[in-house]
């Protein structure tokens, strides 16, 4: 039985959903879309437009909250998913004759949650974004293998360091950036043995004798 009271079709009807407000939520569209926009096209392929568009905002929500390109690049990028410490505390812990092992293992499964996630970023930006340069050569040669060569053997240590991270970082590039076959879709335990004999050579076996 009808009660005689007009019912507003708004309340009979869900309201639609527009473009989010520019709260904390669309910060945070606006890093997971620069992740994946960096990741696909580097830093100068990537657009302030095209951002925007992935995360759903207007342009213009990007410097409201990031100021610039280069801000959000560097709070989306440069800003590492781990602590570097804690990570070679982690790798440090066990034989020393499967740490090459446990790098491999450990790096891939990181970079395998997000697809390559930050490294792809990183990879395509080195070329045009110095910060780029400078945060791959700090975590690669002193956050990381830099600190763990210190703990393995002392003999030439930047040396071996610098090999460590050149076999990483070209798997890293095969695996995520250009996707070479089969080796970009194979599984962790398939690989895990193929690499990490090379990288425990790097970090404790014979590398040729010193040169003067």
């Amino acid at each position: 039985m009808h009660d005689g009271r007009v019912t507003s079709p708004s309340t009979d009807r869900p309201r639609r959903r527009g473009r989010r407000p520019a709260g904390e939520d669309t910060r945070t569209l606006l890093l997971d879309a620069a992740r994946a926009v960096f990741s696909e096209s580097g830093y100068d392929g990537a657009t302030v437009r095209g951002i925007a568009g992935r995360a759903g905002v207007d342009a213009a929500m990007v410097n409201h909250w990031f100021g610039s390109k280069e801000n959000l690049f560097a709070q989306a990028i440069l800003q590492l998913p781990f602590d570097p410490e804690e990570l070679v505390s982690t790798l440090l812990t066990g034989p020393a004759e499967q740490l090459g092992e446990r790098i491999v293992r450990k790096f891939l499964t990181l970079w395998d949650a997000t697809g390559g996630g930050v490294f792809t970023a990183l990879v395509r930006s080195v070329t045009s974004h110095e910060q780029a340069t400078q945060i791959m050569r700090e975590l690669f040669l002193k956050r990381l293998f830099g600190r763990i060569q210190e703990r393995a053997v002392d003999d030439r240590p930047q040396l071996r360091a610098t090999l460590c991270a050149s076999q990483m970082i070209g798997m890293g590039m095969i695996r995520y950036v250009v996707k070479f076959e089969p080796f970009a879709s194979a599984d962790i335990d398939t690989l895990v043995p193929a690499i990490a004999p090379t990288l425990q050579r790097y970090l404790t076996g014979d590398i040729g004798p010193p040169t003067e």
